[in-house]
């Protein structure tokens, strides 16, 4: 169950109400590719501010296998995270990490990127295989189209995404999102989402973008989308989470988020901060004893300075993964409680200009 309760232009300030728990939106979802957010535990996880986490159908599929994690009782009790989790279809991993793939009506046949060995997955299958790993919320299968491709490769890859989610829906329909392609074609875009709006999905997710795309087009299609989406469900962005992309895509209508960019950004030495992004590894930090934001409330800035942190990065220490992995989630909780709150007291246009003023014109140090 979804309900929008402020809404501040096309911002939307809502709660979504899951198996494991309520969520409050806009939220961003940190990806735990297979189970764990990489370098954080599930109490490190709760102490950001983590509401959701995302888990991804094609890797844990493959290992450990669902037997394994059904056997356990579900990805709740596997992981230790006991919050709500949504779950990918693994069809994008599907198709950048398979070598070999091939796609008929039926499903898509392809091999382990791991060992090489053949698996198929149908609607079907990928819908039950998410039952049995127990998430809150789902994906079906669908065909990732890349950046570019011609109109007409669009529109098949779209109408086939479009037959296999009326198959997964009439396979299983409670906790299934549906997800919008069609690539950079607005028509294409607009047709899809009246279909599936009519299929009646929990959710509505927006695919297919992020893949390269200029960032005008990425949020020229999002409004072309959430436009045609009804205003009683939600609406997902599927693995957008540059910050200055987050604001702007609630000011079109986004409710919820995810992408590896802020755990993966920290493992290599970038930090968020509301001035910008900031690279721990550079010189001019080498003397530096003030955390990496002063007005940031996580453990490693009340405990350490960007002096200590870079010289954890430059000897190659596991800790700095860590540390900086915990700033850039707490970062993006902060973030995203920041612009509900704007939403809630109607002063998003501002915060919105405020925000990218600093975070754009901080620039990268």
């Amino acid at each position: 169950m979804f309900r929008v309760h402020r809404t501040d232009g096309d911002a939307r300030r809502g709660e979504l109400v899951t198996p494991r728990g309520t969520i409050k939106t806009p939220v961003f979802m940190p990806v735990g590719t297979l189970g764990p957010v990489k370098g954080v535990t599930p109490g490190e996880l709760r102490e950001v501010g983590t509401q959701i986490v995302l888990g991804n159908t094609y890797h844990l599929y493959l290992r450990p296998g669902p037997d394994i994690i059904e056997n356990a009782g579900g990805l709740a009790e596997f992981t230790g995270w006991k919050g709500p989790t949504l779950t990918d279809s693994g069809g994008f991993q599907v198709f950048s990490l398979a070598p070999l793939r091939k796609i008929t009506e039926e499903g898509v046949e392809f091999r382990s990127h791991i060992d090489g060995s053949t698996h198929f997955f149908t609607p079907e299958k990928v819908v039950e295989v998410q039952s049995r790993l127990d998430s809150d919320i789902w994906m079906p299968l669908d065909v990732c189209t890349p950046y570019p491709c011609d109109r007409a490769y669009a529109k098949d890859a779209l109408l086939l995404t479009e037959r296999w989610a009326q198959r997964s829906i009439a396979f299983r329909p409670n906790r299934l999102f549906g997800i919008v392609q069609g690539s950079v074609y607005e028509e294409l875009r607009r047709e899809a989402a009246k279909r599936l709006v009519d299929m009646d999905f929990q959710g509505y997710s927006i695919g297919g973008l992020s893949v390269g795309e200029p960032k005008h087009l990425m949020y020229g299609i999002t409004e072309v989308v959430t436009a045609e989406l009804p205003h009683g469900k939600p609406r997902y962005l599927m693995g957008v989470a540059a910050p200055e992309d987050l604001v702007e895509c609630v000011a079109r209508g986004v409710d919820m988020f995810d992408s590896v960019l802020p755990t993966r950004n920290a493992r290599h030495g970038t930090v968020f901060t509301f001035e910008g992004r900031l690279t721990v590894r550079n010189a001019e930090f080498a003397d530096d004893h003030t955390p990496i934001e002063e007005s940031c409330d996580c453990y490693t800035c009340t405990h350490f300075s960007r002096s200590y942190l870079r010289h954890l990065v430059k000897v190659g220490e596991i800790l700095s993964m860590r540390l900086l992995t915990i700033h850039n989630l707490r970062f993006m909780t902060r973030l995203m409680e920041q612009i509900g709150k704007a939403i809630e007291e109607k002063r998003f246009s501002v915060y919105r200009k405020e925000f990218l003023d600093k975070f754009i014109n901080g620039g990268q140090r």
